[in-house]
């Protein structure tokens, strides 16, 4: 008999990582089908996947965006759910196998929470997720029998290294960072940066969020944070450096001296594959590495004068706590006002630094003094801007 097709549930499918995610889906021949699909503001996009894939559900997570909205389009036998309950509800459904949690920002980590609370394998691409309340998360994850599987390039690669050896014989990983589109720039052309440049990254394609975190760094140091939770290390054991190819994605060092990387084109479906499909592999529409081109791979050590963003990662990694939630929300939230044009660029990691150096330290937070915390540091930093 042929295997079941595995269920999966896609929160944020209209973000970088879900658009990948269905294409990865599309390729499976069946292996894989699309049972939900959830969205914030883009519903029109929402709607016309929901067309192609004929979801069970979908969900419009946004109360205010949903209101007014013609879902008329919607292919019979799809229910239409409203509101981040909606999201709860199709990420702990009974016949979900797989929940991608792809939505940006501190806010995938309700449904990733619900997902890993019904005791379901989550596909993490939200590491926001593990910067903000890691202990907790991989607590629950333990006590409820979840299984959490990295999507993000860099911590696939670690994850698939490390199949090359026993934990107790790692030691230390090594995180991958392209440098952004301003590895070379000077800190006087830093403080010219505009928002179109910072948006141009030279070797990925995501969204605007996570690609000022590439121009800044900040997204190294956030997955510095996420690595300290996933693997259960100490931050010793993680270090970073800057390959601007984007080719190896991450390796790991054993104790022996032998270092294991995984190597792939810059493509997110690779990762996100892997992921879905684990504990096997399959074929897939990422891109190849070509053996016939010639090809060179460069390395550097990063520049934490240049770039002190990853200075705060390995502060926050220290720290644990409530240091993530903080330098995560006081980010998003610098981010959104570079983004805006209401911050220049050079800005956005000094604005984290002060706020997370003036917050209520508490080594032991509750979920709910997280949340609350996180919206106390996205409130400092518009008040440092002003």
């Amino acid at each position: 008999m042929a295997e079941r097709a595995k269920q999966i549930a896609i929160l944020g499918s209209t973000g970088s990582i879900g658009r990948n995610g269905l294409e990865v889906i599309l390729a499976s021949g069946g292996r894989l089908q699309a049972i939900a699909l959830t969205a914030n503001s883009r519903l029109e996009e929402l709607v016309a996947q929901a067309r192609r894939f004929h979801p069970r559900w979908v969900v419009a997570a946004s109360t205010a965006v949903a209101k007014g909205f013609d879902f008329s389009g919607l292919p019979a036998g799809t229910e239409l759910l409203v509101g981040p309950e909606g999201v709860e509800q199709v990420a702990s459904s009974a016949e979900v196998d797989v929940v991608l949690a792809a939505i940006v920002g501190s806010a995938g980590l309700r449904g990733t929470w619900a997902a890993l609370e019904a005791g379901k394998t989550v596909a993490l691409a939200n590491k926001e997720t593990l910067v903000t309340a890691g202990p907790l998360v991989m607590e629950l994850a333990r006590r409820r029998g979840s299984c959490l599987l990295p999507v993000d390039s860099e911590h696939s690669a670690v994850f698939q290294a490390l199949q090359a050896g026993r934990r107790s014989e790692v030691r230390r990983i090594v995180l991958t960072a392209s440098g952004g589109p301003f590895r070379r720039h000077s800190r006087e052309q830093l403080r010219q940066v505009t928002v179109e440049e910072a948006l141009n990254h030279p070797n990925w394609d995501m969204g605007p969020k996570i690609t000022v975190d590439s121009a800044t760094m900040m997204n190294k140091a956030l997955e510095i944070i996420e690595a300290r939770w996933l693997f259960d290390l100490s931050p010793d054991q993680i270090d970073v450096v800057v390959h601007p190819q984007s080719v190896i994605h991450s390796m790991v060092e054993y104790v022996d001296g032998s270092v294991v990387a995984q190597l792939s084109p810059p493509d997110m479906k690779l990762p996100i594959q892997y992921a879905l499909s684990w504990p096997h592999r399959t074929e897939g529409p990422a891109e190849r590495i070509d053996w016939k081109q010639a090809m060179c791979l460069e390395f550097e050590p990063p520049d934490l004068e240049r770039f002190p963003a990853l200075g705060l990662g390995y502060e926050a990694a220290r720290r644990g706590g409530t240091a993530g939630a903080v330098l995560n929300a006081a980010n998003e939230a610098a981010v959104a006002a570079f983004l805006e044009r209401r911050l220049p660029f050079h800005k956005i990691v000094p604005a984290c630094r002060a706020v997370l150096a003036c917050h209520n330290y508490d080594a032991h937070p509750s979920l709910s003094q997280l949340l609350e915390l996180d919206g106390w540091a996205r409130k400092e930093v518009a008040h440092w801007i002003q």
